[in-house]
């Protein structure tokens, strides 16, 4: 499940790609923009920017930017540098896994399942890139509220 981190990150990330190309902008205007703490987003903007998303410059024009155009950021990476493997379990991990003391893998129903679910959240989440997730339209938004 994404966490909170994750979901306030893509804000953010959508929020900076929203601004004009290179442009930049403080923490708490992102933060009140988008109803986040600003003490966690500080936090969440820091990890981007180490995971090479975001860069940032200090003092009274600084604030913080993509590092790369949003065409070249894969949503699923972001997650990922966020929160870790989109698996549900670690047993149903491709690069964090961990066998389950209580199971055989080959045959545990419950790893299989969330293996598939694992590859459809990858399937989706590696397919959007930044730019495409700002650009859904409120069309596009409101046919995914059928899906709650």
């Amino acid at each position: 499940m994404l966490t909170k981190k994750g979901k306030y990150g893509l804000k953010a990330a959508v929020h900076l790609a929203r601004l004009p190309p290179g442009g930049s902008t403080q923490v708490a205007d992102i933060a009140e923009a988008n109803n986040i703490p600003k003490k966690f987003l500080d936090v969440i903007l820091g990890e981007l920017r180490n995971a090479g998303f975001l860069s940032s410059k200090k003092g009274k024009l600084g604030g913080y930017r993509l590092a790369k155009p949003a065409d070249d950021i894969i949503v699923g990476e972001m997650i990922r540098a966020l929160d870790g493997p989109l698996a549900p379990f670690p047993c149903a991990s491709r690069n964090a896994y961990e066998p389950c003391e209580d199971c055989d893998i080959a045959t545990c129903e419950v790893r299989l399942l969330m293996v598939r679910v694992r590859d459809a959240m990858g399937t989706v989440l590696d397919t959007y890139t930044l730019a495409q997730m700002r650009d859904l339209s409120q069309e596009q938004l409101a046919s995914f509220v059928d899906y709650i």
